[in-house]
């Protein structure tokens, strides 16, 4: 192995050797551990150190890295103490995740790195976010991503590297080639000669470097990263390497042949470049053994305040309080509307008028382009958004008004655009993505419940995003542009649903998820955009999320429903005057307003659950069995759901119709009636 210095000093070159020695002699001590069964799993990175240790060597220490669980080289490099680590390894309360994530599954803002996901993938994307805020920013910084031979497989890999090439992004990628994912060789992965020669099929450069050479590491990503400035373009690195270990532990190494042990033993990369420092006369032996001692009693020393950790105290308080950021009001506060009952209340109702008819479609554009306004960090993406306006033109002539840096089209790829929003809310970016149909968040449905929603519980880290979620059926659209697939995501913990009914509720809610740094599931009903008209204020306002609507006194049976049910029951009641009807507009999913629901169960004591989604897993049941749970003294008969049949929705209008629950709702509400 040749080692080049170039201008490195004797003391920087001793000072990475220290760096690549630290991790290696962690990584010993624990499997020592591992066998006396005082830690539980170990994912090793032996053999792989100079690749860790050299990249973040090579990026400023204010420059995000997003590792993976074979990168213990990245964290320590950054300074994290070895305790505050072990404390993490070991599920401490204080660890770094307050015992809520295992190993390297955590983030920390502080030293700029973002914690993986256990898909692999979707990191990748998250520093596409991070580069395009430092493009935003016009700032001289990069990102860097870690990727395995085998996570290049993955879509999140070439969604990321297609965003970063389309967007000229300033971001690093990384392959650690190690040879095997998990058991699996790289025969059996891909085809091609090398991983490099994908970076020309997305017109991006690319090089293939020795992983185990510290000094070619560090030279080539400090130049690699000069490059992605300079020219505002990323880059693909890979990495060749080999791993001593198991993917973890208890997968052992049987099926690797003893041949390549032996391959890979001569290319150690901290033995080499110890020897390289050793004839260049800038190490001894006694200088080693003295730092390796050193080492050794700084690694018992931590180790005894890691192993020292009180008992995690479960407070069930305060896990639910840490599922979602807190929102700091006093920051760009709008005027909050308490609408609740027909005629709405406002805080300020001089500000807030006049108050014209607008159609649903209009009040959406008016509070994302209100919004536009109030946040200059607010970056709007989705496919077609820019010139054209988006499929429903709900953004026709931001561009003209904000510009193309902040009205993006985007590639089709929602699950690299998820990411990319979540990257820019590590810089403190707001974002909102527009899912051109909300059948098609099924691709970007891992970025969403794993790493939206997650991340702040996880390690605290908000991720200000809201997805809009054009959604519905009545349009003749089929199976696939017609789902209402709210329910999928009311179940996640993390994220916030809401689904207006109104003019005036749409443009309050879509502030307001803007202005909560959550991420915000929005539903929007296509059949309603231009079907529905309303009182909307011309002014910069909020309705609350998690409030319900309380949309008419009745007293013979309460109807609880949300989107186009609203619509659907308000009909209904007109048609139907001889029946006292209770309607309660939910509009917001997640979190819901349990204290409405109960006193729409109060006033009557007869409940009609109504809504688009299918019967079979919609967020009815829910409804139905908390009510059955919590207030089934105040029932007079038993909580009855009307959804939509349990089938795909068909493209035909005449079966559209037979599908939707609009169709069952009389013989329902009859049936309610009859208890």
């Amino acid at each position: 192995m040749t080692f080049d210095r170039k201008d490195l000093s004797n003391e920087q070159l001793l000072d990475f050797y220290r760096k690549l020695l630290w991790p290696r002699m962690i990584e010993e001590k624990m499997l020592v551990l591992l066998r006396q069964g005082k830690i539980s799993k170990w994912f090793s990175g032996i053999g792989q150190e100079a690749i860790a240790v050299g990249a973040t060597l090579a990026m400023r220490q204010d420059e995000w890295i997003m590792p993976l669980h074979r990168n213990l080289g990245v964290f320590t490099t950054r300074g994290m103490p070895l305790q505050k680590l072990f404390k993490q390894w070991q599920g401490s309360q204080d660890g770094y995740s307050k015992g809520r994530e295992r190993s390297f599954h955590f983030g920390n803002v502080e030293h700029h790195i973002c914690g993986m996901i256990s898909h692999l993938g979707p990191q990748l994307a998250i520093a596409d976010g991070v580069g395009l805020a430092h493009t935003l920013r016009k700032e001289d910084k990069a990102s860097l991503a870690f990727s395995g031979e085998g996570g290049t497989s993955e879509g999140d890999f070439h969604e990321a590297l297609n965003v970063a090439a389309v967007w000229d992004l300033p971001v690093i990628f990384i392959i650690e080639n190690n040879g095997y994912g998990l058991s699996t060789p790289t025969e059996e992965q891909y085809r091609c000669i090398s991983l490099v020669d994908k970076a020309r099929g997305y017109g991006m450069e690319g090089v293939q470097i020795d992983g185990n050479n510290l000094l070619s590491v560090y030279e080539t990503i400090r130049g690699v990263r000069e490059f992605c400035i300079k020219n505002r373009k990323p880059y693909l690195i890979e990495c060749i390497t080999f791993r001593m270990r198991g993917h973890e532990e208890a997968s052992g190494t049987k099926y690797v042949p003893k041949r390549m042990f032996e391959l890979w033993e001569a290319k150690d990369p901290v033995k080499n470049y110890e020897q390289y420092l050793v004839s260049v006369g800038i190490l001894n032996d006694h200088e080693i053994d003295k730092l390796r001692q050193s080492f050794k009693e700084k690694i018992e020393s931590e180790l005894a305040i890691g192993f020292n950790s009180s008992p995690i105290v479960v407070d069930t308080e305060t896990e639910l309080n840490d599922v979602y950021a807190e929102r700091d009001i006093s920051k760009n506060a709008a005027v909050v509307v308490d609408n609740s009952a027909a005629n709405f209340a406002l805080e300020s109702e001089s500000e807030l008028q006049p108050a014209p008819d607008k159609r649903l479609i209009d009040a959406i554009r008016d509070g994302l382009q209100q919004s536009m306004v109030e946040h200059p960090n607010l970056v709007l993406m989705g496919q077609d958004i820019a010139e054209y306006g988006g499929a429903f033109k709900i953004t026709e002539g931001f561009v003209e008004e904000f510009g193309k840096e902040r009205v993006r089209n985007t590639p089709l790829c929602e699950s690299a655009i998820v990411g990319t929003a979540l990257g820019l809310s590590l810089e403190g970016f707001k974002s909102m993505m527009e899912m051109q149909f909300a059948d098609f968040v099924t691709v970007g449905f891992n970025q969403i419940i794993n790493n939206l929603a997650k991340i702040h519980y996880r390690w605290g880290q908000p991720a200000d995003v809201v997805i809009r979620m054009p959604c519905g059926g009545g349009v003749g659209a089929g199976p696939f542009h017609s789902q209402s697939n709210e329910a999928w995501f009311a179940h996640t913990p993390g994220l916030k649903v809401v689904y207006p009914s109104t003019p005036m509720d749409a443009k309050g809610l879509l502030i307001a998820s803007i202005n909560d740094p959550n991420p915000v599931m929005y539903f929007e009903h296509k059949a309603l955009y231009r079907s529905v008209s309303g009182s909307v204020p011309d002014s910069y306002y909020e309705i609350e999320i998690g409030r319900a609507r309380h949309v008419l006194q009745g007293e013979d049976i309460s109807i609880i429903t949300y989107g186009s049910g609203v619509h659907w029951a308000e009909d209904y009641a007109a048609g139907h005057t001889g029946i006292s009807i209770d309607i309660l507009d939910l509009r917001t999913l997640l979190p819901l307003d349990y204290m409405a629901i109960r006193a729409a169960v109060r006033r009557t004591g007869k409940v009609l659950i109504l809504h688009e989604d299918t019967l079979t897993g919609g967020i009815g049941g829910e409804l139905a069995a908390w009510i059955a749970e919590n207030c089934f003294e105040l029932l007079d008969a038993p909580v009855i759901r009307c959804a939509s049949l349990d089938t795909p929705v068909p493209f035909s209008i005449e079966l559209e119709s037979n599908f939707m629950a609009k169709g069952r709702l009389d013989e329902v509400v009859q049936k309610l009636l009859s208890y």
